[in-house]
């Protein structure tokens, strides 16, 4: 049996207090900075494009590092936005990756102090939904099962904002479960899950995955994406 590092569960733990999605990603920052050996966190979503929105910085440096990444379009986090594969940078001063982003390097040099920064891609299937930034002021790498764990923990985190993003809120103030447990009688989305399934040849559970990051990547409700499938608007392929 696989253990749950503490991060996952502490991430895990957010799905039951219906957060919001600011919650949710202050929620995930705050775990990894009291789950690992980091100084500080930045949870963005659409990163890599122009509807990019920083939702939580635990501090001004997370933040000054969200942003001048996103001014400049290079450093870790943009990396990991575009190839969707986590990025581990021990020493920032000294690693061969750091010529990767000779403007962004100079550019934190200047205005703060960095030891190492790792950047991890939210990814559902092909679609990048954001990416969880980490620093340290000293460097330093994760150790394998601080890694494992925040792995885990984002992985957790992708399947909660694709709910968060594609659900409309609910009265009651909780959130939708994303496997279709609490759906209730929205029959429109059981329809359309049968119709994906059939183009897919998948599972309900990948077809109903499959809707919700287009839903997501398009910034549309899952019902509005449901309903576009029945009337045959949309069509999904393998």
């Amino acid at each position: 049996m696989v253990e749950v590092g503490a991060v996952t569960r502490a991430v895990l733990a957010i799905l039951a207090d219906g957060s919001d999605e600011r919650s949710l990603a202050e929620g995930v920052c705050a775990a990894c900075v009291g789950g690992l050996d980091i100084d500080g966190a930045g949870l963005s979503v659409l990163t890599a494009t122009a509807s990019r929105e920083t939702l939580w910085a635990t501090d001004e440096v997370a933040e000054l590092l969200e942003d001048l990444q996103f001014t400049l379009n290079e450093g870790p986090c943009m990396e990991a936005a575009t190839t969707g594969s986590p990025v581990f940078v021990a020493d920032l001063h000294h690693s061969s990756q750091t010529g990767r982003w000779p403007i962004f390097d100079a550019a934190l040099a200047e205005q703060a102090e960095v030891g190492a920064l790792f950047a991890l891609p939210l990814q559902w299937g092909t679609v990048n939904l954001g990416v969880l930034d980490l620093y340290r002021v000293t460097p330093g790498a994760l150790v394998a099962a601080a890694r494992r764990d925040v792995l885990a923990a984002v992985e957790a985190a992708a399947v909660m904002m694709l709910s968060q993003r594609t659900e409309p809120e609910d009265p009651a103030g909780g959130i939708h479960g994303w496997l279709g447990r609490d759906l209730g009688g929205r029959t429109e989305i059981h329809q359309a899950t049968g119709m994906v399934l059939d183009q897919l040849r998948a599972s309900p559970i990948d077809a109903l995955a499959r809707m919700r990051a287009y839903a997501f990547a398009e910034r549309r409700l899952l019902i509005d994406v449901a309903r576009d499938v029945i009337a045959r608007r949309l069509r999904f392929t393998p």
